[in-house]
């Protein structure tokens, strides 16, 4: 609610309510129906990959890159807290898998999950889409998919 002075050159007061989606506590990431935060099969898929780094993560394991370095390698320059926030929440969403390399330090790679490979044709298109949109663009060149 916006309440605005008579003259209408400032505001007096603003109260805004912020819900933010709660993500199950359990090991499975499946939601039920009452967990969603709408039955938009677009808006939850967006709640998952929609932001503007998780489908370069994907995209680049798709590539054949699947440790943390790789990752930071990519031409568009993810930001490492970033970067480790998306694999956790890919892997909280069962889209990626991680397998230690190294103990001492702590070290993983990520791997898709079959959920995860699925999305396959999703990049694609977003990729096909975008050589159309933006002259000049190209498919990124590496080793074929997981």
């Amino acid at each position: 609610m916006v309440s605005v002075s008579a003259s209408a050159s400032r505001v007096d007061s603003c109260k805004l309510q912020v819900t933010v989606p709660r993500r199950p506590t359990t090991a499975s990431h499946t939601q039920t129906q009452t967990d969603l935060r709408s039955y938009c099969p677009v808006a939850c898929a967006l709640d998952v990959v929609g932001d503007r780094w998780t489908l370069l993560v994907i995209r680049d394991l798709f590539s054949g890159k699947h440790r943390f370095g790789d990752f930071l390698a990519s031409p568009e320059k993810i930001p490492t807290n970033i970067l480790a926030e998306r694999l956790k929440r890919l892997e909280a969403a069962e889209l990626i898998s991680t397998q230690s390399y190294s103990e001492h330090p702590p070290r993983f790679e990520y791997h898709l999950t079959e959920a995860g490979r699925a999305l396959a044709p999703v990049v694609d298109a977003v990729a096909s889409w975008g050589l159309a949109q933006f002259p000049g663009t190209r498919r990124p060149t590496g080793r074929a998919a997981e």
